[in-house]
């Protein structure tokens, strides 16, 4: 065997044990995404008579470099429903949430030796809440940054907060005139609580609510003008029979557009990533 054989021979090999090492998933690195809101972050998609028939769109299938972590804090291959045991009060069907990791993995790469992390979600969001339920020091506000705190455990990276809430503001005018207030609120406590100062926050503009005061509440959410902080607009999105839930195509467009917004994102004030 000739020089040139060998030392072609030995690159290969160079080259296939370091991207052994990469793709292997017990040392992947969990970009973490909490997903955060009421009944269209937790998703009511394929809910029929209040059962999930558990049919789940190609975006939305189990992938092995997708997981979620369960109410009980452990980590498990994500699957529909992502909230089944989160918001226990109505039954969960699907959200944005896989369609967003799905994206994500297959634009990074996440099928080849091309992004050698993993995507962690972390839901959180009830169905039927009100922006003032998630203020600093209440119970969902609590049990975000205890969710949050416990999924980076050395190995994760919090990326950031996917937020679809609003609906149940839009029944009262005083609530949906406080809105904009209570939102920048809650981003910079949540930041404070997280240590994680310049956290990306990607909002949803409603598509539809529980009141008349929708346009209200939208431009709230679109009059938001803090760092890191972008705007999905939902508006034109197909809803159920019930006008007021996204049908489960629209959760999966949804979760697609998040994604892109997430990667297409250049973030203002980012100095270096902060570990938990």
């Amino acid at each position: 065997m000739n020089i040139e054989v060998m030392s072609m021979l030995s690159r290969f090999l160079c080259i296939f044990l370091v991207s052994s090492q990469f793709c292997g998933s017990s040392k992947a690195k969990k970009d973490i995404f909490i997903l955060a809101g009421q009944s269209n972050m937790a998703g009511r998609g394929n809910v029929k008579e209040g059962k999930f028939d558990s049919n789940v769109p190609p975006e939305c299938k189990p992938n092995p470099s997708i997981l979620r972590l369960t109410a009980n804090l452990r980590w498990e291959e994500a699957r529909e429903p992502l909230h089944a045991d989160i918001d226990v009060s109505k039954t969960c069907g699907i959200g944005p949430g896989l369609a967003f990791a799905n994206e994500v993995v297959r634009i990074k790469g996440g099928r080849g030796c091309g992004y050698g992390n993993v995507v962690g979600l972390v839901p959180c969001a009830v169905g039927g809440t009100k922006i003032e339920q998630w203020s600093k020091g209440s119970h969902l506000y609590n049990e975000l940054v205890k969710r949050a705190m416990n999924s980076v455990n050395g190995d994760g990276s919090i990326r950031a907060l996917l937020w679809y809430q609003g609906e149940s503001d839009t029944v009262r005018e005083e609530d949906a005139v406080a809105y904009k207030h209570k939102m920048e609120s809650f981003i910079m406590d949540i930041r404070s609580d997280l240590h994680l100062p310049s956290l990306l926050i990607i909002q949803v503009a409603l598509a539809s609510g529980e009141g008349k005061f929708i346009e209200k509440v939208r431009h709230a959410q679109l009059g938001i003008t803090l760092p890191n902080v972008k705007c999905v607009d939902a508006k034109g999105l197909r809803l159920k029979d019930d006008k007021l839930h996204l049908t489960t195509m629209s959760e999966v467009h949804l979760g697609i557009r998040l994604a892109h917004a997430y990667l297409n994102f250049t973030p203002h004030h980012f100095n270096h990533t902060i570990v938990i």
